[in-house]
């Protein structure tokens, strides 16, 4: 049997904000690899020199700074966040955009393997970051589908937990509240649709740091009465909206490899994105992918073609065999082994 495999893996945002799916990943890939015999996982060490075979980032702060710059180990950096990803996240981005660049070219530069979270991240990687294709590993976000897992019983106990009715039709969204969400979009549909209830999980977890916080704030405080904006909540609390909904849908017009949309397959909801091309190579024509004038007709289909509706959800099915952690954490493995 192979020696076990020592991973520091470290995401900082384990000591700072939680809200958003960069941590996420992180912890469903460390919670995936933890479970495993051939690997001993050290979370964070973040001010301190861990003995270890490989070192795995998912952030790009000053404390990856000091991983990356350890000698000895191999180097992995996760690429949840390229340029583009900053527009309409975080605040003035455009003007210090430059900077950001060069940054992750360097950091990425300085990895031994960089896993891209989707095939147009890999893409950027290359072409606009100039890392080398032999550096590049396309590797998906993942989660254990199992938490997911619906029923009739958890939907009912959800329902009643969240005070929501039993006949309501449900449509969920989750992500920060900032400009590239869409979430204006999200809105849109609950005016649209009085009769039917509208769930957005998340808020601003940056504060004013967010990009363009005041008019996000006029913005969530305008929601409708049948739409419900939770603010930023504990991961676990997310679980319960999951088995509480009917639908799930993300109008968001920039996206890498997006973690919610995989929770919303690990429990099984019809899926509605907007036609981007990140989602080509990842969720395909699995998902109903919209343009704006689309969403509100799309909800309005699923709930009224129960046909429909169910064809959807086998499309949903797809999604979730292709993103489970167990298949992912083993690929991980080989992948530490053939650095190491």
């Amino acid at each position: 049997m192979s020696k076990k495999i020592r991973v520091n893996m470290m995401s900082e945002s384990d000591i700072s904000v939680q809200g958003h799916g960069v941590h996420t990943a992180y912890d469903e890939m460390a919670t995936a690899l933890a479970k495993r015999s051939d690997v001993t996982l050290i979370r964070g060490g973040f001010n301190e020199r861990v003995e270890c075979d490989v070192i795995h980032l998912h952030t790009l702060g000053v404390h990856a700074l000091r991983k990356i710059a350890q000698k000895g180990p191999k180097k992995v950096i996760s690429a949840h966040v390229v340029p583009a990803s900053l527009v309409g996240s975080i605040i003035l981005a455009k003007y210090w955009l430059f900077a950001a660049t060069w940054y992750m070219r360097w950091m990425y530069n300085r990895a031994d393997k960089v896993l891209a979270v989707s095939g147009t991240v890999a893409e950027i990687l290359h072409t606009d970051l100039h890392v080398p294709k032999e550096k590049i590993a396309v590797f998906y976000n993942t989660i254990d589908m199992q938490r997911y897992a619906a029923s009739a019983a958890k939907k009912k106990a959800a329902r009643e937990k969240l005070h929501i009715d039993s006949g309501a039709f449900v449509v969920l969204g989750n992500g920060q509240a900032q400009p590239r969400k869409r979430l204006d979009v999200f809105i849109k549909m609950a005016h649209d649709l009085p009769d039917v209830t509208f769930i957005w999980v998340g808020g601003i977890p940056f504060k004013q740091l967010g990009a363009d916080y005041p008019h996000m704030l006029e913005l969530m405080n305008s929601a409708p009465s049948n739409l419900t904006i939770t603010g930023v909540i504990p991961h676990d609390d997310v679980f319960s909206y999951y088995a509480a909904a009917d639908v799930f849908c993300l109008p968001a017009e920039q996206e890498n490899h997006p973690m919610c949309v995989l929770e919303a397959a690990g429990a099984g909801l019809p899926i509605i994105l907007r036609d981007i091309p990140e989602y080509d190579d990842t969720f395909g024509q699995d998902a109903l992918r919209c343009q704006d004038e689309d969403f509100t007709q799309a909800v309005l289909k699923l709930r009224a073609d129960k046909a429909f509706y169910r064809g959807q959800q086998e499309k949903t099915k797809a999604i979730a065999a292709r993103f489970d952690s167990d298949a992912a954490a083993a690929k991980l493995v080989k992948l530490y082994r053939q650095l190491v």
